[in-house]
Formats: C-alpha cells, sequence, structure tokens
C-alpha cells in the first residue's frame, strides 16, 4: 500500500535585494531595455518554497581589444567583430545577450596601456551601438581600474551600468564614482564568505544603497574548483536567505572566462581520443559551468561562446517553468 508523504517546506526569512542594471528614457538614460535580478526567497528554482521574480540573465564579454590568449574556438566563433567592441556588442545582442560585460583591456599597462579618453570613447561607442545595459571591467590592475573606471562612470552617467572590479584595495574609488554618477558596482572577492560579507559593510558604510550592489564570490569551472566555488557560493545564499542582510546581494559569476581557462576548453592538441569532439567539449565545458553555478544562486552569468548564450538560456527557460 502507497504510503503519503509529508510535503516538507523550508520557510526563508531572508529576500536577495533586487537590482537593476540599465536606465531607460523614463529614467533619464538610453537604454532599449533593463534587466532587474534578485528578488528571490527561496533557494534557486524551489519555486514552490518561495518567489523566484527574476530569471538569471546571461552577459556577454566583449573586449575593447581583440583577444591575444583566447581559444581559436571562440576567435572563429565571433570572426571580425572581435576588432571592433561596438560591432561585437551589436551582434551579441543579435545572438541572444540580455547584458553587455564590457571589459576595458586595453587600458593594462601591458596591453595598450590607454588611459581615461580612450575608455571614454569606447563607453560611448558602444552605449550607441548597443540597447543593453552595460557592465564595465577595468583591465584588472588597480591603478589603471581606477583611472578608467571613474571616466566610464562619468561617460554613462544616468545609465546605471555595473562597475567592476570593486575590490577591497579600490572600493573607496570605485564607490564615489558610483555614487556620484548613479551606478552600480561589481562586489569582487576570494572565494570566502566573510570576506564578501566585509567588502559589503565596507561599501554600505560609504552610502551605496544594497540595490546597487552585485556581489562576485570568484568562482572555478567544471574540473577546476568548482565544488569548492559551489559550496562557499550556497554558503552565501544560505546565510542571506537566513536574514543576513550584509549578504543578501545578488550573485554574478564569470563563467566564460573560468570554462575557457581549462585545457579541455582551450585545445585539441596532446589530449586522449576519448575527450571527443573539441567543439562540443568546448561548448560544453562552459554550458555546464554555467548550469552548476545557476543550481548555487547566480543571478548574472557572463559567458564567452556565442553558441552558449543559447545554450544556457534554455536551461534558464526550462529552470524557470518550476514543477
Amino acid at each position: 500500500m502507497p504510503v503519503a508523504l509529508p510535503e516538507v517546506k523550508e520557510t526563508w526569512s531572508g529576500k536577495i535585494v533586487e537590482v537593476t542594471l540599465g536606465a531607460g528614457p523614463d529614467k533619464g538614460g538610453t537604454r532599449g531595455r533593463t534587466v532587474t535580478v534578485g528578488g528571490e526567497t527561496a533557494l534557486p528554482f524551489l519555486h514552490f518554497e518561495g518567489q523566484i521574480p527574476n530569471r538569471p540573465v546571461i552577459a556577454a564579454e566583449v573586449s575593447d581589444r581583440a583577444p591575444e590568449d583566447w581559444s581559436s574556438l571562440l576567435t572563429e566563433a565571433w570572426g571580425g567583430v572581435l576588432e571592433d567592441p561596438a560591432s561585437w556588442a551589436a551582434r551579441a545582442e543579435e545572438l541572444g545577450a540580455e547584458v553587455i560585460a564590457l571589459s576595458l583591456d586595453s587600458a593594462h599597462p601591458e596591453r595598450g596601456d590607454t588611459g581615461a579618453k580612450e575608455a571614454r570613447a569606447t563607453v560611448r561607442k558602444v552605449l550607441e551601438a548597443t540597447s543593453l545595459p552595460l557592465i564595465i571591467y577595468g583591465p584588472g590592475q588597480i591603478d589603471k581600474d581606477n583611472e578608467v573606471l571613474v571616466a566610464a562612470a562619468e561617460e554613462a552617467k544616468g545609465e546605471r551600468v555595473a562597475l567592476g572590479n570593486c575590490e577591497e584595495k579600490n572600493y573607496r574609488t570605485i564607490v564615489a564614482a558610483a555614487l556620484a554618477n548613479d551606478q552600480a558596482v561589481i562586489a569582487k572577492t576570494p572565494i570566502d564568505v566573510n570576506l564578501a560579507k566585509q567588502l559589503n559593510v565596507l561599501i554600505g558604510d560609504m552610502g551605496l544603497a544594497r540595490d546597487r550592489i552585485i556581489m562576485d564570490p570568484t568562482t572555478g569551472a567544471l574540473g577546476y574548483g568548482i565544488e569548492y566555488t559551489y559550496s562557499v557560493m550556497e554558503r552565501v545564499r544560505l546565510a542571506a536567505l537566513t536574514g543576513d542582510a550584509a549578504l543578501q546581494e545578488p550573485l554574478l559569476v564569470t563563467a566564460g572566462y573560468e570554462a575557457w581557462r581549462a585545457k579541455e576548453a582551450r585545445t585539441s592538441e596532446g589530449v586522449p581520443a576519448q575527450w571527443g569532439d573539441w567543439n562540443q567539449r568546448g561548448l560544453l565545458w562552459e554550458a555546464n559551468t554555467s548550469v552548476t553555478l545557476l543550481g548555487t544562486g547566480a543571478d548574472i552569468l557572463v559567458l564567452r561562446h556565442p553558441e552558449t548564450i543559447s545554450l544556457v538560456k534554455y536551461a534558464v527557460d526550462e529552470l524557470m517553468k518550476g514543477v
């Protein structure tokens, strides 16, 4: 005789803060589309336990210089648009990206050493080429990040872009630029719950509202530390839902960057034949990394391969259907 099982549901007291990227003409910007992430009152995709009002979104990585260290699978897939960030952003929008993650990589001292003037010009070109919201990254060198991100924040004033990365070493400069120009920030920390919480508190102490902070807790790719990443991000989301206000920010993961650093995705040379078709393997390495991180609560996934955009969007569609 079948035994009826009791209905078991978790009840959470916390809620993830909603953050909106992009501003349309009614808000003083020029974006044709905005995105809102966060707002969850349940663990990822457990629709029967709470509200998941906003679906995770896909950001396409775009650089202001043609990448020299990318897998040939990526450069061939994008083709000539890699030479022009405006054309690249427009193509990403055509392919279904919902946010453009623009990297001002040419500002790095070893990769062009461009400055504020060039950053402004690039940001303006990309804003004019796409209707999507922007995340704007510096080159990953603190002094140059400060220079070009301040310029970018000023050039995109009113557009509600997200400035990244905002880290322990430079958060004062980046938060000040966000406050002065009505922008958001990407708060990036090493893979550690306490460090993530601490940076959010420091940013909040400067007066930036919680609905203008997105967390990047740093992640790893499939086969390259994703298990540890998963556990840390899961702890962040559990703490948020149990009421820790300092961790109730939406989560961003750079799944494309991490996945395409893996040997399995980067090359077909010197690998076992059992690994199979390289192109399919590379795509699936990024897609599986992304879908795995969706299970931790990722709200924004920054991707690299154009075909992965549709693969991961399909996965999100299915997960958002509930049961």
